[in-house]
């Protein structure tokens, strides 16, 4: 799936990835796009954006406030799609909708998927659709290349983590504890239990975990955990605070924390360019070599310099 596949990308230059929450319409739609412009800047790889539905029963007050203020406003789905094709029409990183099974009923299951596909959403999450009763669902997921992403809670048992696990596509969410979103949560030596299970029984999907990742300290406590940290209320409670500017410096203060992975380096062609003509060597820049050293598609200037030396495979 396109979700996957390209979570699998980013983290061959991460060794963990960030992945932020919006409620679209909360607090405007024009806030929304400064905010989603400050976190993409900031070094965000996945945005998760809510539409907005009157009863989100997975969500703590902060977000449930969101929800409510922005349908109060006015907010519909169809502006919710509108502002995502803006959205994955401008920022390169991928996009999911999370929303309540009405919204995608009301609207019409197959229209949904057909219209998420169109717009560019790569992902969906449904917390109140289990597998079980989700098969129209799952079915136009799969048509569309859509990742119907499963949760694992603390209280899921190993039996139903691995039916979870083989309807999801993208990633597994895991919720870090019991309750709804916005809480405290302990990453400890229970968590790590939990954790281990959620990866035992994901099917070699990548792990995201949210519900209480507030800081730096959180996302540092996941690295080598799960593949993905999600930060929620948190952003939300910023904006509400000292608005949409502040989240630029917030998400950069936990991305910074972040060591990127060094690339593998391309032994066999560390040895061809060691073996070139002195005087081919000379005519390769810095930026042709690192590209050769580190890169499949190679720069057309460096072909061109390698030509008689290249075999017919390109190595």
């Amino acid at each position: 799936m396109r979700l996957e596949d390209n979570i699998r990308e980013r983290l061959r230059g991460k060794d963990l990835l960030l992945m932020t929450h919006i409620v679209l319409g909360y607090p405007s739609f024009a806030a929304n796009r400064e905010v989603v412009a400050q976190m993409v800047a900031g070094g965000v790889d996945l945005i998760e954006m809510q539409i907005p539905f009157s009863e989100p029963m997975a969500d703590g007050p902060v977000i449930i406030k969101a929800n409510q203020e922005s349908l109060s406003a006015g907010c519909t789905v169809r502006q919710c799609l509108d502002f995502a094709a803006e959205m994955t029409r401008t920022h390169p990183i991928p996009f999911l909708f999370m929303t309540y099974y009405n919204i995608m009923f009301k609207f019409g299951e197959a229209r949904f998927c057909e219209e998420a596909r169109r717009i560019g959403i790569q992902g969906l999450i449904i917390p109140d659709l289990p597998p079980e009763e989700g098969g129209s669902y799952l079915a136009l997921a799969s048509k569309h290349d859509l990742a119907p992403v499963m949760i694992f809670a603390p209280t899921s048992t190993d039996e139903r983590m691995a039916s979870l696990a083989a309807a999801s596509g993208g990633f597994i969410y895991c919720m870090a504890r019991r309750g709804v979103t916005g809480s405290e949560t302990h990453f400890d030596a229970e968590f790590n239990r939990y954790l281990a299970r959620c990866r035992s029984q994901a099917g070699g999907l990548p792990l995201a975990v949210g519900f209480g990742v507030k800081g730096r300290e959180d996302v540092e406590a996941l690295r080598g955990r799960a593949e993905i940290a999600v930060i929620g209320s948190e952003t939300i409670r910023l904006v509400e605070r000292e608005g949409a500017a502040a989240v630029g410096p917030f998400i950069r203060g936990l991305t910074d924390a972040q060591t990127p992975k060094k690339p593998a380096i391309n032994h066999e062609r560390m040895a061809f360019l060691r073996a070139l003509p002195l005087e081919i060597k000379q005519g390769i820049t810095g930026a042709e070599a690192k590209a050769f050293l580190y890169q499949d598609e190679l720069p057309d200037s460096l072909l061109a310099k390698l030509k008689d030396f290249l075999v017919p495979d390109g190595e």
